[in-house]
């Protein structure tokens, strides 16, 4: 009896403690971000409610058994009751509750998935492509296209023998030299694809994750809203070589003015870029012209 009592003491003392841990821990590093657009706020509102579901059951059930072990154990002097071996209402009702609650949780969930996939009524379009170890955006209809590779002092940093401390690099393996811009308020449809090996594309903030996978085409679509411009991070969540973890992504969501206005000057700077390439190479043919008719004379 001493030993029991010692040990429900014991139990108490360590549920206490852990019900203390919320004050002094972040319980969001273990959990999935609320995000930023509606899409990754009903993903969230769906993993909770499972959960808590999930909880209920668990805290019945296990309840259950472990009240049945301790108070029927056969220390305690108790016997098994063979007379009572079947009852068709029990079976009828844990055939039944356990229905009624995976429809409970099947109506939301499909809700929410038909809502993922429809990349109906988007406002712009960006193609993603996956390379060892770096990302292609291109905003198509719009000639605006770049890639985006981990920025050069994560790069010189993770080298072997570089003498650099990662703890003095700002967003160390998270920043690239030119992030995605997106506009806020925005449904935007993205599609993947690769061009050697499956990647996956996933900023948690956006509550999505895809595959971008050689010879196919996947879609996804997210938003950011209007009122949180800023910038998010992710990376490639696919083994995908050497460098996998290397390979960040970064979604910079800036207010629609401001992003028109960036739109704009990535197109004026591809077509200054395009006549500059083509005059030097208008210029190199002629001048390979007059050196052909020179040796001709």
């Amino acid at each position: 009896m001493a030993n029991s009592k010692k040990m429900l003491a014991a139990l108490t003392g360590a549920f206490a403690a852990a019900a203390s841990l919320p004050a002094r821990a972040d319980w969001s590093l273990l959990n999935m971000p609320r995000g930023v657009s509606e899409l990754s706020r009903d993903i969230y509102g769906l993993h909770t409610l499972i959960l808590w579901v999930c909880v209920v059951i668990a805290v019945f059930t296990f309840g259950a058994m472990i009240y049945a072990m301790v108070k029927f154990r056969k220390s305690k002097g108790a016997v098994a009751d063979t007379s009572f071996l079947h009852s068709t209402k029990l079976e009828i009702a844990w055939t039944i509750v356990p229905v009624f609650i995976l429809i409970g949780m099947a109506i939301p969930s499909v809700e929410t998935l038909i809502k993922i996939e429809d990349t109906t009524n988007s406002g712009l379009t960006i193609k993603v492509t996956g390379y060892q170890w770096f990302w292609q955006y291109e905003y198509l209809d719009t000639g605006v296209s770049f890639y985006s590779r981990l920025a050069q002092t994560s790069n010189e940093t993770r080298q072997l023998g570089s003498g650099r401390n990662p703890a003095d690099v700002e967003n160390y393996l998270l920043e690239v030299d030119k992030p995605l811009v997106v506009p806020t308020g925005t449904k935007i449809r993205i599609l993947l694809t690769a061009n050697d090996v499956i990647h996956a594309w996933w900023v948690p903030d956006f509550g999505m994750k895809r595959d971008a996978i050689p010879g196919f085409i996947n879609e996804m679509w997210i938003s950011v809203d209007a009122d949180k411009p800023g910038t998010y991070r992710g990376q490639c969540a696919e083994l995908c070589g050497r460098d996998h973890g290397f390979m960040p992504v970064v979604v910079v969501a800036k207010p629609k003015a401001e992003f028109e206005a960036w739109l704009a000057e990535q197109q004026a700077a591809g077509q200054q870029a395009s006549t500059g390439a083509a005059t030097t190479a208008a210029v190199e043919s002629a001048a390979a012209a007059a050196v052909a008719l020179a040796k001709a004379e």
